[in-house]
């Protein structure tokens, strides 16, 4: 059931609106020939030959297909994907007004049957074209002289034909009330497409701002860390020259500077990347939720442990939920997203559940979901002797499952707790200096 369905799931919100609004200008074709193009078939016996009545019902019948490929090509247009089909909605106003001229001949020679066929067609066919030409208007106004246009035209036409002037105002009336109700119907979808699409990008774009803006601050505190320290390291490795070129003492002096202010700059990045990577756990709790309601998800935080956790568990966990979050928006179009941390009592382990309801990412053959960033992540927890479970679930929902060790909870976590992998300070100096 899935795969039957994954086609529609696995679509962006704009796309399933699009598709829905496309298929509906696609029912409109049927509509229209089952309950206008059936009527002059529909007649008593006698009252119209069956040629007459297969004519009309193929001249309803082209029309109607013509007003559909206009509507399809209306709403490339609409959705940016082609220029504005001009000569097609021209074409299909001419067709109309053509087999309702054809309709209007045939009905002046009393060959339409009862009086309800030829009404029935003329405000069919106008109705339904007006829904098709409206989507190629550039302006919602435009849609206040395209009925009144049809039920003139209509009217005139009555009257030329010899009908009373009641007969061609109601007929008119009629037109114009018919068409104005599907033009709004079909404007107002445009309408809904352009801005689900609109929105859409909106927040892509917003997402990509984010991006170059967190990159922006980054290489900002890099900056400002970086920049005085390879200014000094500068000056004073060409002092550190001058005086070896001179056979100075001080030469040594001045390297030796040179290399604390070195290890002194590779603290210091070192202190900024740790910054950057932190993750406080209630912090992206909060974000997530904040986040994802933003985004029009229901997002519901559960947390059953109330326990204080080691600082390595926070940050494993709070980069968990924050990686879980990206995937969310990223990859999905969720409606519901449950964040629980529980564990089964105080000395069983933890377990943080990310679960929505926006299935579409697929799982690798080994069972894991893709992507570099869960990657990531299993090597975070595997610092503090944490599992992490990715992939979809029954119910079409998609779950991200972590888990830590009731152990690793009680600050017993030892040197792999650590949120830079167990390694101090004073081993990474021990390092630069037997690089060095």
């Amino acid at each position: 059931m899935s795969k039957l369905t994954g086609w529609w799931r696995d679509r962006s919100s704009a796309g399933k609106v699009e598709l829905y609004t496309r298929w509906s200008f696609h029912f409109f074709v049927l509509l229209e020939i089952t309950t206008v193009g059936l009527a002059p078939l529909g007649s008593v016996p006698g009252d119209l030959s069956r040629a007459v009545g297969l004519s009309l019902f193929g001249i309803v019948c082209v029309q109607s297909v013509l007003c559909g490929v206009l509507s399809s090509r209306a709403l490339d247009w609409v959705v940016e994907r082609r220029a504005r089909p001009v000569r097609l909605a021209a074409a299909t106003l001419a067709v109309t007004a053509g087999a309702s001229l054809a309709v209007l001949l045939l009905d002046g020679a009393g060959l339409t049957g009862p009086p309800q066929v030829t009404p029935t067609l003329l405000v069919g066919m106008a109705c339904f074209t007006a829904g098709s030409v409206v989507l190629c208007l550039p302006r919602v106004r435009h849609m206040l002289y395209l009925a009144p246009g049809l039920a003139v035209a209509a009217a005139a036409g009555i009257a030329l034909v010899g009908r009373s002037a009641g007969e061609a105002v109601g007929y008119g009336a009629a037109v114009l009330l018919s068409s104005f109700f599907l033009a709004a119907a079909c404007g107002f979808s445009a309408w809904l497409v352009r801005t689900v699409r609109e929105l859409d990008r909106s927040r892509e774009l917003q997402a990509q701002l984010a991006v170059a803006e967190e990159r922006l601050r980054f290489g900002r505190d890099l900056h400002d860390v970086m920049g005085r320290n390879l200014a000094v390291i500068a000056l004073k490795s060409e002092l550190a020259v001058q005086l070896a070129r001179r056979e100075r003492p001080e030469a040594v002096e001045q390297m030796i500077e040179v290399q604390r202010i070195a290890r002194e700059s590779q603290r210091e990045v070192r202190d900024v990347v740790r910054g950057y990577r932190a993750a406080d756990l209630a912090v992206e709790l909060e974000g997530a939720r904040g986040v994802l309601s933003a985004a029009g998800i229901d997002c519901r935080v559960e947390l059953r442990e109330r326990r204080p956790l080691p600082p390595a568990v926070q940050s494993a966990l709070g980069w968990v939920v924050r990686e879980a979050t990206t995937n969310v928006l990223r990859h999905g179009e969720p409606r519901h997203c449950v964040i629980r941390l529980a564990a089964a009592d105080a000395g069983a382990d933890l377990v943080l559940t990310v679960e929505n309801d926006g299935a579409a990412a697929v799982a690798a053959p080994d069972g894991r979901a893709p992507g570099s960033g869960l990657a990531g992540l299993r090597e975070r927890l595997a610092a503090v002797e944490g599992t992490l479970e990715a992939g979809p679930v029954p119910g079409g929902r998609f779950r991200v499952r972590a888990q830590v060790p009731a152990r690793c909870l009680a600050g017993g976590i030892g040197g792999r707790a650590r949120g830079d992998g167990g390694r101090s300070d004073e081993d990474e100096e021990k390092e630069e200096g037997v690089r060095a």
